[in-house]
């Protein structure tokens, strides 16, 4: 059975970016089923797939796999040779640390800087906790690259799953129009040319948005 991914909207759906692009990691086949967001029978379409009515899903031959940490983790484990993870157990430990991190924090940025791939604007103002929560973001990058990135420009040298986690928030950035120090910058550019990015950012920027 090919792998099959559910997700939604790619101008939108941060989480399902996340699963997609650990997904590319694996350089294994797969199909891709997009359920459009905001849609009057959005949930009903999702629940056709996933049990907890939100993307992603991922279809496995064993069955759904569901969350895009847990989706991360299993093609981790099914896919070791591709190495999604950093080598080296520190490495690893911190790598799930960031990853946790994104995936349960963040509140303010979610709330005030949306994703939006279609977006090229400045705020009108961005709020204090928001503002934590970047500088917090570019803390963070900032010892990932300086402590394990020296063999390549992503957060632990070689593209892994916390690129997979953050790739979302740098492209937050770029559209918001954030300043950013130099590390922080230097790595949303990294990411904005990692090609798997680069084809999900065509395609979210050619969806017609209802």
């Amino acid at each position: 059975m090919t792998l099959q991914l559910v997700i939604g909207d790619k101008n939108l759906s941060s989480w399902s970016l996340r699963a997609w692009l650990a997904l590319e990691l694996t350089g294994e086949p797969y199909e891709e089923l997009r359920v459009r967001l905001y849609q009057t029978d959005t949930r009903e379409q999702i629940l056709r797939h996933s049990p907890t009515g939100k993307v992603p899903l991922l279809n496995t031959e064993e069955g759904p796999v569901w969350d895009s940490l847990a989706i991360a983790e299993y093609l981790a484990e099914a896919y070791p040779e591709a190495h999604l993870w950093p080598r080296g157990e520190y490495a690893r430990a911190v790598a799930r640390s960031v990853c946790a991190e994104m995936h349960s924090g963040f509140a303010a940025l979610r709330t005030h800087l949306p994703m939006n791939l279609q977006r090229d604007q400045a705020p009108d103002e961005l709020p204090e906790a928001a503002q934590a929560d970047i500088q917090r973001i570019c803390a963070l990058w900032q010892d990932c690259r300086g402590r394990f990135g020296a063999d390549g420009p992503f957060l632990f040298g070689h593209a892994s799953i916390a690129d997979a986690f953050y790739a979302p928030v740098a492209s937050r950035l770029r559209c918001y129009r954030i300043a950013l120090p130099a590390v922080a910058e230097a790595y949303v550019q990294t990411i904005y040319q990692w090609p798997p990015f680069q084809r999900w950012l065509q395609a979210a920027r050619e969806e017609v948005q209802a």
